[in-house]
């Protein structure tokens, strides 16, 4: 039987460990896949703490359900190696990028093909194990994308990073006022939305973000402002450069520094996506809300549907690719440390 190694959670709030067991025998329409490369996400390292924070001192537990030792890792590419018998033989030796966000396949949510909604989902390296290892479970062949041609990093992250960036600018697509955008936050995620923007928007987009090599980067590859949210007086002259603020801004931080500049810079009857998980906790005088007119909505991750329409864009050239930077698996830890000190520009892609 052949070994498979994993870079474990098996303590929460504590470094990953390598741990060895057999190799999972796929069933039914499962598809063992064996991993090339997966990328590090800020939320792997969430899931490592065991609670999210809710600000004001109150944590949110998410070890809940949760067996240790546990496999991190959901932006997933690699070969398929074995099939479940009720699988066609055909996939074994194609390359894919996986689908982590799994649902139970039988709720309302599921059959709706919100399965990114699903409450017993089995979204891969967060409720079931996932790609910080040699191979990884697929619980159906229908979660596997061909990403042929691009490059295996770039296949992957379009899975958590890509699909988290293109989802929620799909929802500023359709507002009548398109004048002008802005987005907040330039880790991975807001490296990808950068990107995609300048593939599904027109006008000129702006960014925000406290690091100056960020906004370096951010000004090289296509932003046509870059802020820095901290500078003084920064919010004033934002509006009177925009004539009013910004009709549509993501943030991708998900803070309440980044939500409380996102409601001053963004203009009347603007809307806002939510989709960073930094955590901590908003608030806003209910008069503003009507006095602004604007629209709040958070976004997490997007459907099976979005990825393909994602992976159909991206295989016809129309995304210019991010920073990358591939690492061994092994060292994992390490390059979680770097995240959590806020030290990794674009994405650090883990290969086998």
């Amino acid at each position: 039987m052949a070994l498979m190694r994993r870079q474990s959670l098996v303590k929460f709030d504590a470094p990953l460990c390598e741990t060895i067991v057999d190799t999972p025998k796929p069933q039914g329409n499962e598809v063992l896949v064996r991993i090339e490369r997966c990328g590090l996400c800020h939320s792997d390292l969430h899931i490592q703490d065991g609670y999210a924070d809710l600000g004001g001192g109150k944590k949110l537990d998410t070890t809940r359900g949760m067996t240790l030792p546990f496999t991190l890792g959901h932006e997933i590419a690699g070969v398929v190696e074995e099939v479940g018998p009720d699988a066609s033989k055909d996939l074994i030796g194609t390359k894919k990028a996986v689908f982590p966000w799994i649902g139970c396949g039988k709720c309302r949510d599921c059959l709706a093909g919100d399965e990114n909604l699903c409450a017993k989902n089995r979204f891969l390296g967060v409720s079931i194990d996932g790609g910080f290892a040699t191979h990884v479970l697929v619980p159906d062949a229908k979660y596997l994308l061909d990403y042929d041609p691009l490059p295996v990093n770039v296949a992957a992250t379009l899975m958590c990073s890509g699909i988290t960036a293109y989802g929620a600018l799909k929802r500023l697509v359709d507002r009548p006022r398109q004048r002008n955008i802005l987005l907040i936050g330039l880790g991975g995620v807001g490296m990808m939305g950068l990107s995609f923007a300048q593939a599904m928007f027109t006008q000129k987009i702006s960014v925000a973000d406290l690091s100056p090599a960020a906004r370096d980067t951010a000004l090289q590859n296509g932003a046509s402002f870059a802020y820095d949210p901290s500078e003084p007086d920064v919010v004033k002259r934002i509006i009177k450069e925009t004539e009013g603020g910004f009709d549509a801004v993501v943030d991708f931080a998900g803070n309440d520094k980044s939500m409380n500049f996102a409601v001053a810079t963004v203009a009347r009857g603007g809307k806002i996506v939510v989709s960073g998980l930094m955590g901590g906790n908003f608030s806003l005088p209910m008069v503003q809300w009507i006095y602004k007119r604007m629209t709040i909505e958070g976004f997490m991750v997007g459907t099976l549907e979005e990825a393909k329409e994602l992976m159909a864009l991206a295989r016809a050239g129309k995304i210019k690719p991010t920073p990358m930077k591939e690492e061994p698996m092994g060292e994992v830890q390490k390059w979680i440390d770097e995240l959590r000190a806020g030290k990794v520009v674009g994405r650090i892609m883990l290969k086998n």
